[in-house]
C-alpha cells in the first residue's frame, strides 16, 4: 500500500467508524458486532503504524494519547454557562409560565420539556466539524480547559457527521455517569484499595477534573447534548426541540425524554409523568427542564443577572424516610468550628445508607427542638448531604436535651460562641490536633502557600504517623522519610521537598491566609497586608486599628486579634518564621499608582498566568472585577478574548495588551 492508497483508506476508515459509533452511542442501534468494529478499528491502528503521517487529532484512535497536565488553563465562555431559575412547587411553576404568557402576549406557548441530568455542565467547541476544544461551567464564565478529557469520552464525536453543520459550533451539555457504570466503579475501586465514591455526580465530577486523561479514560463516564452556545455560519433554525434534533443528526447523543409542550397543563403532565418513572430511569435526573421552544420568543425574554428568563428548572422533591436519632456528638473543622451531627439509626434514603446528619448549630437544634431519642425525618438536601427535616414529636420517649460541651473534644481547648454569630469554635488554633489534617491542607493550598503536591492523602499518612504535628513540621521533613510513605517513593519525595522549600518566599497576603484564621479570606489578608505592611504590626494591632480597615468588621476584627493573642499560635509562627519564611512584598511609604484602580482580565496571557496578574494587582491596591462596567479602568486582554473585550470597546474602556500591562508592572516594581 502506497501513501495515496493508505490516505483514501484512512478517510474511509475514519467515516465508517464515526457513522458506527452514531448508530452504538447515539441511536442504540448498532448494525455491526463488537468484534468487527474492533477489526475496523485495529486495521486503522496499523494503517497508521505503518504512515504515521497520516495520524490526525480527529482520528477514532486518538481518543487517549496526550501526557499528564500540570494544571487547567482558564478558558472564558464567549457566551456566559448561566444557572437555572428553580421552581420547587406547582404554585412557582404557575407564576413562571403566567409571566412568560404575559410578557410575550401568547397564551398558546410551546416549550421544550427535558429530564434535569445531575452531572457536570460542559461546552465542546467544534471548528469545521473537528472537535477543536472542551471546558467545564466553572462559574459560569471562565471554566477549565477538559479537552483532553473529553476526548477519551466515546459518546462524544471527534468528528460531526452530516449537513449544514456551522463552521464554529458551540454544543452544550452533561457529563454523567449512569447507575450501572457507577457500581461497576465503585466496585473497581474497592478491589483496588481506592477511594468510593459518594455518588455519580461526584464520580462523573472528579473522573473529568483528572490532569491524567488515561485515568479520565478508564471512568464510565456518558455525555447528553441539552444545548448550543456561540456558532457562526447558518443555523435556520426557530426552535429549541429542532436544535436538539438537529444534534443528535449530527452525532451527538441527546436525551429521549425530551419532548414538545403546549401550554401549562402538558408541562405539569410531563413533570408528574418523569416523577413516576425516574427511578427507573438509567441516570440520575434531580428535576426536569422547560425551555420557551421559539428561538426569538427566547431572545425577546433575555436574560436577568446570572440565568435565561424563558427557562425554569422545575426540581424533585428530596426523599425522605423515618429513623431514630441515636446520640449527638460534635465535629471540630479547619478553622475550629464545632458543628453537632446526628448519629443515626442506619437508613436508605435516595439509593444511599445514610448513618449521619449535619445539625448545622445549636441554634437549628432548638428550632427543630430535636432532642437525643428522637425519630426524625431524614432527607438528602439537593439529593446529596443528609439532613434533619423534623421531629416526630408523637413517638417522643426517654429523650434528652443535647448541650453543647465547654472544651474540644481533641485538644481540651475552651469552645467559645462566635460574637454575633450560630457558630461555637475551639480557640486551639493551629494547635488542636482535630485541625491538623484540614490545615496542612489549607496551608499548602494554591491561593496559599501553594506547596503542589501535598495533597489530602500524603497529608494524613504525615500526621497519622506523627511527622508531622503542626504546620510548621513541614520545614524540617526529610526526603528519605517521606520517600517511604504510600505511594511517594523518590522522586515524589524529592519533588515535595523542593516545592516546600520554594514556597519559602511568600507575600505577607498569603501567608496570612495561609493560616487559616477564621474568617479571613484572600480579601480580608490582602487588605491587611496592605494597611500594615509587615506581621508584627498586624501581630500588635488593636481592635481599632483592625476595624478602621473598609473590608473589616467588629467579628472578623476580634477573630484576628483572638487568633494572634494564643500563645500556641505565636510558637507556631515564630517556628515558621525561623523555618526561612520570608515576604516579598513591596514596601511602599507612598500608594502605588494602581490604588483603587479597576480591572478586568480576558483571553490568555502568555507570560503570566490570570491568578498571578489577579494576585499582583491586588497587592498594588487595585481592585480586579470579573465582568466589564462603566466603572472599569482597564481591561487587560489575552490572546482569544470573549465578549468582554468588545463590551470594553462599546463603553470606551482603556485595553491593555499584555506588553503594556507588564510594562505598567514594571513601573511599580514588580518583575517576573
Amino acid at each position: 500500500m502506497n501513501l495515496e492508497q493508505a490516505r483514501r483508506e484512512v478517510k474511509k476508515l475514519h467515516k465508517i467508524i464515526s457513522q458506527h459509533n452514531y448508530q452504538y452511542y447515539v441511536l442504540d442501534d448498532p448494525e455491526i458486532s463488537d468484534t468487527e468494529y474492533d477489526r475496523l478499528l485495529k486495521k486503522l491502528i496499523e494503517i497508521e503504524k505503518d504512515f504515521p503521517n497520516l495520524i490526525t487529532s480527529n482520528s477514532p484512535t486518538q481518543r487517549v494519547g496526550a501526557t499528564p497536565l500540570p494544571e487547567f488553563k482558564e478558558v472564558e465562555h464567549v457566551v456566559p454557562m448561566l444557572s437555572l431559575a428553580n421552581a420547587f412547587d406547582k404554585d412557582e411553576m404557575a407564576r413562571f409560565y403566567e409571566r412568560i404568557v404575559r410578557e410575550l402576549n401568547d397564551k398558546n406557548l410551546s416549550f421544550s420539556g427535558e429530564t434535569k441530568l445531575d452531572g457536570l455542565a460542559v461546552s465542546i467547541f467544534y471548528k469545521n466539524s473537528i472537535l477543536e476544544t472542551a471546558s467545564t461551567r466553572g462559574d459560569g464564565f471562565i471554566g477549565e480547559d477538559v479537552t483532553q478529557n473529553i476526548r477519551t469520552i466515546l459518546q462524544i464525536p471527534l468528528n460531526l457527521i452530516g449537513k449544514n453543520i456551522p463552521d464554529n459550533l458551540e454544543v452544550r451539555g452533561e457529563v454523567f455517569i449512569t447507575h450501572k457504570g457507577f457500581a461497576n466503579l465503585n466496585n473497581k475501586q474497592k478491589k483496588q484499595n481506592q477511594k468510593i465514591f459518594a455518588n455519580p455526580r461526584n464520580a462523573a465530577a472528579g473522573s473529568l477534573r483528572q490532569l491524567d486523561p488515561k485515568i479520565t479514560s478508564k471512568r464510565p463516564l456518558s455525555f447528553c447534548a441539552y444545548g448550543i452556545g456561540d456558532y457562526k455560519g447558518s443555523l435556520q433554525l426557530t426552535k429549541h426541540t429542532q436544535i436538539l434534533n438537529q444534534l443528535q443528526h449530527w452525532g451527538l447523543p441527546i436525551s429521549s425524554e425530551s419532548k414538545e409542550l403546549k401550554g401549562l397543563k402538558m408541562c405539569l403532565e410531563y413533570y408528574n409523568d418523569i416523577t413516576d418513572k425516574r427511578l427507573q430511569l438509567a441516570y440520575d435526573i434531580d428535576g426536569v427542564v422547560f425551555k420557551v421552544n421559539n428561538i426569538d420568543q427566547q431572545k425577546t425574554l433575555g436574560f436577568v443577572s446570572r440565568s435565561p428568563r424563558w427557562a425554569i428548572a422545575y426540581k424533585f422533591p428530596p426523599a425522605e424516610e423515618i429513623t431514630q436519632l441515636i446520640d449527638i456528638e460534635v465535629q471540630v473543622g479547619r478553622t475550629g468550628t464545632i458543628t453537632p451531627v446526628a448519629r443515626l439509626k442506619p437508613v436508605n434514603v435516595a439509593g444511599a445508607k445514610i448513618n449521619n446528619a449535619t445539625l448545622h448549630n445549636l441554634d437549628e437544634i432548638k428550632r427543630k427542638d430535636i432532642k437525643i431519642g428522637d425519630w426524625v425525618y431524614i432527607r438528602r438536601a439537593g439529593d446529596v448531604i443528609p439532613e434533619v427535616v423534623r421531629v416526630i414529636k408523637e413517638k417522643r420517649t426517654n429523650v434528652k436535651e443535647f448541650k453543647m460541651p465547654n472544651t474540644c473534644p481533641i485538644c481540651g481547648s475552651d469552645i467559645k460562641r462566635q460574637e454575633g454569630k450560630t457558630a461555637f469554635i475551639c480557640v486551639g488554633g493551629l494547635s488542636c490536633s482535630a485541625q491538623k489534617n484540614q490545615a496542612i491542607l489549607h496551608f499548602s493550598s494554591r491561593k496559599a502557600m501553594n506547596i503542589d503536591g501535598l495533597g489530602e492523602k500524603i497529608a494524613i499518612q504525615l500526621t497519622k504517623k506523627k511527622m508531622v504535628n503542626n504546620i510548621a513540621d513541614l520545614f524540617s521533613l526529610e526526603q528519605k522519610k517521606l520517600s517511604k510513605l504510600d505511594r511517594m517513593g523518590d522522586k515524589s519525595a524529592s519533588k515535595l521537598i523542593q516545592a516546600i522549600k520554594s514556597c519559602r518566599s511568600t507575600t505577607l497576603a498569603r501567608f496570612i491566609y495561609a493560616l487559616g484564621i477564621p474568617e479571613v479570606g484572600e480579601t480580608t489578608a490582602r487588605a491587611l497586608e496592605n494597611h500594615f505592611h509587615t506581621l508584627e504590626n498586624i501581630q500588635e494591632s488593636t481592635i481599632d486599628k483592625l476595624e478602621s480597615i473598609s473590608d473589616i468588621g467588629p467579628i472578623v476584627a476580634k477573630n484576628i486579634q483572638s487568633f494572634f493573642s494564643q500563645k500556641n499560635n505565636i510558637k507556631i509562627i515564630e517556628k515558621l518564621l525561623s523555618a526561612g519564611i520570608n515576604f516579598n512584598n513591596r514596601q511602599l511609604s507612598i500608594k502605588s499608582a494602581l490604588d483603587n484602580l479597576s480591572f478586568v482580565i480576558t483571553g490568555s496571557l502568555e507570560s503570566i498566568t490570570r491568578e498571578k496578574s489577579k494576585e499582583i494587582l491586588l497587592s498594588l491596591g487595585a481592585k480586579v472585577g470579573s465582568s466589564i462596567s462603566k466603572n472599569t479602568n482597564y481591561l487587560i486582554c489575552g490572546n482569544n478574548p470573549g465578549s468582554k473585550y468588545e463590551k470594553a470597546i462599546q463603553l470606551n474602556i482603556k485595553i491593555l495588551d499584555e506588553t503594556s500591562f507588564l510594562k505598567i508592572l514594571k513601573k511599580e516594581g514588580v518583575t517576573l
